[in-house]
């Protein structure tokens, strides 16, 4: 089932619609549950709700899957450039403009309002092993942020499609100042439509690690790697910019996070 419950952000001074899943014997059971939050929330679950009138139908999927849990979809800005903001953790440059990044205002938002108000709410499990964060495009780059900066409260990650290659130097600079506990999960990808400029003859070239953002990826996971963390990158052959694609990663990326312990993979 889902069901919905506003909160306020502070940043741009208006409300954020929550959408919660929770599994359909929630309130027949007094069982805790693990939580994972997601940005772009309003894509996650129905087509009606999707920006782009197709989801990721991320609760069709959980409806199968063995592990139950709390998904909590973070719905976004819909003004403007307030979303460009909002998910950027770092100054940008966007066309013609400089988009002023507040990620990091988000980031404490979801840690310091919505994470306490879920949890008192309903029955998690607060603790970070059993909390993580996911998204696509800059909510891709946001959940990547949050797990290397605020490790502390999230303790795995999926950042998808999130166009490391535009800020490596700044997300790299944050992560060797932070602290990143080893049982960290963080699964990174990227589509083959999406990975910037290649570095060695077409004809020659092995998407995994020759396109700008193939190093970019590669870049943090290494540095994560070298932290204990467990890093999971994937190479979406065809992979597009959409939530088609990224739905298609889900079984993925969601057993990579919550129920494989093997050590890190390449793929």
């Amino acid at each position: 089932m889902i069901v919905w419950q506003d909160s306020w952000y502070e940043p741009h001074d208006g409300f954020r619609m929550l959408h919660i899943y929770l599994p359909d014997w929630y309130y027949d059971s007094s069982e805790r549950l693990p939580v994972m939050y997601f940005f772009d929330g309003h894509n996650l679950f129905t087509d009606t709700h999707a920006t782009y009138g197709r989801s990721w139908r991320f609760s069709q999927f959980l409806l199968r899957w063995e592990k139950p849990m709390i998904v909590v979809g973070l719905e976004c800005s819909h003004e403007g450039d307030e979303r460009l903001s909002e998910y950027n953790p770092y100054d940008r440059r966007w066309g013609q403009r400089t988009v002023h990044g507040i990620g990091e205002k988000t980031v404490q938002w979801v840690e310091r309002e919505v994470k306490p108000a879920i949890d008192h709410r309903f029955r998690t499990w607060p603790h970070r092993e059993a909390t993580g964060i996911a998204g696509s495009d800059l909510g891709g780059l946001l959940a990547l942020y949050a797990v290397c900066c605020h490790n502390r409260t999230f303790g795995k990650a999926a950042a998808i499609s999130s166009g490391l290659r535009f800020c490596e130097r700044h997300l790299l600079r944050d992560l060797k100042t932070s602290r990143v506990s080893p049982d960290s999960r963080v699964y990174i990808s990227w589509g083959e439509h999406e990975a910037g400029r290649l570095y060695i003859d077409q004809d020659h070239f092995d998407p995994y690690y020759d396109s700008a953002e193939a190093r970019a990826t590669h870049l943090v996971a290494d540095e994560l790697e070298s932290r204990g963390a467990t890093t999971m990158v994937h190479y979406q052959k065809g992979g597009r910019h959409q939530e088609s694609d990224w739905e298609r990663q889900t079984p993925t990326f969601m057993e990579f996070l919550w129920l494989d312990r093997r050590t890190s993979q390449r793929v």
